[in-house]
């Protein structure tokens, strides 16, 4: 299939760019399931922007340096925070129903705004508990009525189409597309266009426990590395410190708003509130030090979760804030009006990934990326609460401004060679693919996770090492499918992560390891070259 633009990914990021890029060119997007099964639609909290009377550019600028450790790239953070307006109001314009409440703004809106962990000032709009899924069914909405979109669900992404996929064989490494595994055919596809955006998300399934989708493989971030694109702080992995504890329900978040209204974190051993014995922004401090503080409780005393209570705050304040949450748990029987929330520190975010510049580019032409698939230069070491969905839109609209603007300069695909199966066999070992799964989830979560040390970090590399070669012998022989293509992209993946925390002889935002405790005095990001 040949169209003007592919995007993978059906997302916050791929579907802003779809939308820019319809007005004049064919867009295709691929998703690799549903078109809703990626994470924007599972984001609870909001979006970030400077909309209140005495709010400034130059203070959620700030609250955005100090929460990334210094790492963070400062005119890739001026670049996102300066349109943030503008892409609420875009999306108001889609029809996303922002709560309302709040002091009217320039664009004569009263969108209510809450705060999060990390921020100085009340900027987060919202709808109730769920803005992801508003935003997801707004931008569904308008991508399916555009009649320039093309939406192309159960697609699974394989690898870059490049020189050598041509049918005269080029050394050139332009990107021309991508081949995918068709799931309803078990077929593969090659997917052709001029220019292609990554729009895959993050890699948040490379640990055992994480709130991230099922799809959260780290596909878009292997592909590109393979295609030899530079990938960048793969070590910053954030770790959400509240993530429901409960053996029926996994993954299920507890946004960091509940916290910003008012809920207080407290050891169900003792009762203690203990977050005032970290830092002196107690609960609102950010992530990185919340979800650390968690992680020691629970160690400290062996417990199998902390508290989260908000219960002191009247019933039906808690209810009209967090309405998704108050129903998921009351039909768990925890009324959080009246006692507290169980939770546990889990996987939550990608802060590294692919390195681009400010009009989305890769170093690959003709491959362009936007959202949690990258490393923009915005999150630095931590990423700031309610800051990705932001940095999906102005970037998800920045590369469609780049291609617009460079269209003619963007060669047409060659014809490419069809996908080669002559030399493979169906397995007859797909039990290889789960317990190798179930391998790196674990050792990753054990050896790679919110605290580190360098002996931890060495038996993971040993690990990861043995897998790969047994998972390359395994891609050789036979016939892809779903599960691995997923279990090749999570090894390439973990395996970055790993040699980035390796590399990283300090302790910085998200990476925090025992045997280099302190932080230098130079911020410098971990580049990886193919």
């Amino acid at each position: 299939m040949e169209s003007d633009i592919l995007i993978i990914g059906s997302g916050a990021a791929g579907l802003t760019a779809a939308l820019q890029l319809a007005q004049t060119r064919k867009v295709a997007v691929l998703a690799k399931g549903s078109l809703s099964d990626g994470a924007t639609a599972w984001a609870q909290g909001g979006i970030a922007a400077v909309l209140e009377p005495g709010d400034t550019f130059e203070s959620h600028i700030d609250d955005t340096m100090v929460a990334g450790g210094g790492l963070n790239n400062r005119e890739t953070v001026e670049f996102v925070i300066e349109h943030a307006p503008q892409a609420i109001d875009r999306l108001a314009k889609l029809g996303v129903p922002f709560n309302l409440g709040g002091p009217t703004n320039e664009f004569g809106e009263n969108w209510h705004l809450t705060r999060e962990g990390g921020h100085s000032r009340r900027r987060i709009v919202h709808v109730n508990d769920a803005t992801g899924w508003a935003v997801q069914q707004a931008l569904e909405a308008a991508a399916k009525a555009h009649p320039n979109i093309t939406l192309v669900p159960d697609m699974v992404a394989i690898d870059l189409i490049v020189g050598r996929h041509q049918e005269r064989f080029s050394t050139s490494g332009r990107v021309h597309g991508i081949y995918a595994l068709n799931r309803r055919t078990g077929k593969v596809e090659a997917f052709t266009a001029r220019a292609t955006i990554l729009a895959t998300g993050g890699a948040g399934r490379t640990y055992l426990y994480s709130t991230a989708p099922r799809g959260a493989t780290g596909d878009g971030i292997a592909m590109a590395w393979r295609g030899g694109c530079r990938v960048s702080n793969m070590e910053f992995m954030q770790f959400h410190p509240t993530c429901l504890y409960n053996l029926e329900v996994k993954n299920f978040l507890i946004t960091e708003a509940v916290r910003g209204e008012g809920g207080i974190l407290k050891n169900p051993k003792t009762g203690h509130r203990y977050m005032p014995d970290y830092d002196e922004r107690a609960e609102l401090a950010p992530r990185d030090i919340v979800a650390r503080a968690n992680d020691a409780e629970i160690k400290r005393d062996g417990l199998d979760y902390v508290h989260l209570d908000i219960s002191h705050k009247p019933s039906e304040f808690v209810r009209e804030h967090f309405p998704n949450i108050y129903d998921k748990l009351i039909g768990l029987g925890i009324d959080i009006t009246k006692e507290p929330i169980p939770v546990v520190p889990a996987q939550h975010y990608t802060c590294g990934g692919v390195l681009v510049d400010l009009d989305g580019r890769t170093d690959a032409p003709g491959l362009y990326a936007a959202g949690e698939v990258t490393q923009s230069g915005l999150h630095g070491a931590n990423r700031l609460a309610s800051n990705s969905l932001l940095e999906c839109f102005v970037f998800g609209d920045a590369c469609a401004q780049h291609i617009e603007a460079n269209w003619d300069s963007l060669p047409p695909p060659p014809a490419i060679r069809q996908w080669d199966e002559s030399r493979v066999t169906d397995s007859d070992e797909e039990v290889v693919i789960q317990q190798s799964w179930r391998e790196i989830r674990q050792f990753m979560w054990n050896f790679v996770g919110i605290v580190r040390t360098t002996k931890r970090l060495e038996r993971a590399k040993h690990r990861i090492d043995l897998l790969r070669q047994e998972v390359g012998d395994y891609y050789s022989h036979f016939r892809v499918t779903p599960d691995l293509i997923e279990l090749r992209n999570l090894v390439e993946v973990a395996d970055l992560i790993i040699r980035s925390a390796l590399s990283r002889k300090e302790s910085r935002g998200l990476h925090y390891t025992l045997d280099y405790p302190k932080t230098a005095v130079d911020a410098v990001d971990t580049v990886l070259v193919p």
